[in-house]
């Protein structure tokens, strides 16, 4: 059965749901949504069903985008408000930016900034994330990238503060991450150095990059991906910062790393 969004507040007999959480951004084709729409609909000065699927389209990357910095949180992949996320919405090309500075556990989604590709500030009254301008170069030269997860973990960053590369070592790390994590050379938080940085460091087809004294930039194709990098890159880390503490980690050959990329993107799992 397909699932169907509740929309919170005067709109909630409109449209219900099953599930609350399982339904995000990228499944939004597929979400089952009822047209009879009750009087509430009417006097919401939504015209059409066109107008009420943007609504909860847009509604659903605004929960998405808070749900996700809780997720940050919790996942110890930052501290208090450092960090930051992002999303875009393929089909509008969109930007939702969480705001500078917020605790991630009070952040509503009256509280997320919508922005286009240029930076234009379209909706929110907050000041977006200072790293605004590295997630929209991102996903300017990224087609393949629809999430950033801006961390600032205590694994990565021990390479980060060397200013090292990490390897691929473990399969996990080819298959996810595509090769070895560069580490971009040190630029102001903020600055549009450090975005310059930051896409050199990933390249064109890099999931992720550590940059220098500050943290990690994690992509993916949607949120559940980008935590997924996020993860993996830390696991990485953490087995190869053991590793060199006994011995000489063994490289992964690049011939092996693009074989198991490609099976990852192409063969592995299920429908493939």
């Amino acid at each position: 059965m397909k699932p169907v969004l509740l929309l919170p507040g005067r709109f909630r007999n409109a449209i219900r749901t099953e599930d609350r959480n399982t339904c995000y951004p990228s499944c939004l084709d597929s979400c089952s949504v009822e047209t009879d729409f009750n009087q509430e609909y009417s006097e919401s000065g939504l015209t059409n069903s066109s107008d009420m699927l943007n609504l909860i389209r847009n509604m659903n990357y605004k929960a998405e985008l808070v749900r996700a910095g809780k997720e940050m949180l919790n996942r110890h992949l930052t501290v208090e408000t450092w960090g930051n996320l992002s999303l875009r919405d393929p089909e509008k090309g969109y930007v939702y930016l969480t705001p500078s500075a917020m605790p991630y556990d009070t952040i509503t989604e009256e509280d997320v900034v919508v922005c286009d590709l240029d930076g234009n500030i379209l909706e929110g009254s907050r000041k977006p994330t200072v790293e605004k301008d590295l997630h929209l170069l991102v996903y300017r030269n990224r087609p393949d990238i629809n999430a950033i997860i801006h961390t600032h973990p205590e694994d990565s960053l021990v390479f980060g503060v060397l200013h090292q590369d990490i390897p691929a070592v473990i399969d996990e790390g080819a298959q996810s991450l595509g090769g070895t994590v560069h580490c971009a050379e040190y630029a102001l938080p903020g600055t549009e150095q450090l975005a310059i940085n930051t896409l050199k460091a990933l390249g064109k087809d890099g999931m992720a990059c550590l940059l220098a004294n500050h943290g990690a930039i994690c992509l993916g194709k949607d949120m559940k991906e980008a935590f997924k990098t996020g993860t993996v890159l830390e696991m990485e880390a953490r087995i190869y910062l053991k590793a060199l503490s006994v011995g000489k980690p063994v490289v992964l050959s690049d011939e092996n790393v693009a074989y198991m990329r490609d099976f990852m993107l192409h063969h592995y799992g299920q429908g493939k």
